[in-house]
């Protein structure tokens, strides 16, 4: 990684080639087997299955700004060309908070739209404090700002009391739930975050997000350009996209297997092959190599059913 992001300084990923192209396989190295295994399915869906039609050929993206000082918020929105809007991570210190935030808004201008990220970091009265705070500087929406779907429900009504108005958005309340649908039914966000790998694939994300009936944002996950293009094809299927997608981050990255480049505040749709020499530059040590294998052959056996698309 160029910056230290979610606690990790190397991200490591596995890549599966099939039929329909390539997948990739990367939970968090701390995911147990049970959550990784919905990982595997969204790599096999895309390298042996296929993803939707698309309904778009590019997908408007943000710039992601880490945990990062002020005065660094310039070099790191460098790295997004053309992007007008920026999630913010936020929930650390809330003066540094406020200045993170306040140097992003000054760098995208009145017209940018700024989102932050808190990774349920609050209690809902500390939400309710950061984001008065933070409301000012004209947010988006606040994505996962507590943990639970009871305190992002609580949240709103909290939010709506005080006269803060500020969007709420779910992600971990989403991709982690044993019912993804359950965020929406509580009536505890606005807007749903959904991110491929966890939720088994695109075609399942897909369902998620016709079922949420809410306004849909795609994220991704520390993935290579080959997982951000599944990312790619779940919002190019959507129909109605009207949030920039938080698929920009393989510029969080030192290195890559290969180029799915943002343009002009955009990424293209479109299938991304790994570079041969880049995959022999960046090929794991072989003790790593042994892991992840491991790690597959458990998690194949306790892949999720899905029904009439992986069948054979």
């Amino acid at each position: 990684m160029r910056v230290r992001f979610r606690g990790i300084e190397v991200r490591e990923a596995m890549l599966l080639e099939g039929p329909k192209g390539w997948g990739e396989f990367s939970p968090f190295l701390e995911y147990d087997d049970v959550e990784s295994a919905r990982w595997l399915a969204a790599a096999l869906e895309a390298a042996h299955v296929g993803w939707p039609p698309a309904v778009r050929d590019r997908v408007p993206v943000n710039a992601t700004v880490p945990d990062v000082a002020a005065a660094d918020v310039d070099a790191v929105l460098a790295r997004f060309p053309g992007c007008t809007t920026a999630k913010v991570k936020v929930g650390g210190l809330l003066r540094e908070d406020v200045d993170r935030v306040a140097a992003v808004r000054s760098a995208l201008g009145p017209g940018g739209r700024v989102r932050v990220d808190a990774n349920a970091a609050w209690s809902v009265p500390d939400a309710v404090a950061a984001l008065t705070a933070l409301a000012p500087y004209d947010l988006e929406y606040a994505e996962q700002p507590c943990a639970t779907v009871e305190e992002l429900a609580a949240l709103r009504v909290a939010l709506a009391r005080a006269g803060v108005d500020v969007l709420v958005a779910a992600d971990e309340s989403v991709r982690k739930a044993e019912d993804p649908l359950r965020v929406a039914l509580a009536g505890a966000a606005d807007v749903v975050v959904l991110k491929v790998s966890p939720l088994s694939g695109v075609w399942r994300a897909l369902e998620v997000a016709q079922a949420c009936g809410l306004p849909v944002v795609v994220s991704s996950a520390l993935d290579t350009s080959v997982g951000i293009s599944a990312g790619v094809a779940l919002a190019a299927a959507l129909p109605d996209l009207p949030y920039a997608c938080g698929l920009a981050t393989t510029s969080l990255m030192a290195s890559d297997v290969a180029d799915l480049l943002t343009v002009d505040g955009a990424l293209p749709v479109r299938p991304v092959v790994p570079d041969p020499a880049r995959l022999e530059a960046l090929a794991a040590p072989a003790d790593r190599r042994a892991w992840w294998l491991a790690r597959a052959q458990r998690c194949a056996a306790l892949l999720p059913p899905v029904p009439g698309r992986l069948a054979g």
